[in-house]
């Protein structure tokens, strides 16, 4: 696991034994195949295709970066592999892992720089 990601204005952080960082109006996640830094945080506006983590539906308030297509990073193998906060009515995501905040913010002090995740 990576970075975990989040909103100050919104969230108060937990104990946490992971590297965090704050979403800023400006954050975003690169999945442009075209740029040099797919699959890597830029900064927004920029000039290759990039989702914005500073959202208004909340579901990126707190989000860890899955390192999956991460080291090397292999173009068309998948960008943006969150693990992030569920909707409501758990619509499915587009390739990340969602839960709950409640559950979120109970996992976070559990993760350590060790911690992997198996998806199967």
């Amino acid at each position: 696991l990576g970075l975990l990601y989040y909103r100050k204005d919104r969230i108060k952080i937990p104990t946490c034994k992971i590297q965090k960082k704050i979403i800023k109006k400006n954050t975003g996640w690169c999945n442009d195949i075209k740029s040099k830094k797919y699959n890597r945080e830029v900064k927004l506006p920029y000039k290759f295709s990039a989702e914005k983590l500073y959202r208004r539906d909340k579901i990126y308030d707190l989000l860890i970066v899955i390192k999956y297509n991460f080291s090397p990073v292999i173009k068309k193998k998948g960008s943006a592999i969150f693990l992030h906060i569920s909707k409501k009515n758990y619509k499915p995501t587009e390739g990340c892992i969602a839960i709950p905040k409640k559950k979120f913010l109970k996992l976070i002090p559990l993760i350590e720089k060790k911690t992997k995740i198996s998806i199967i």
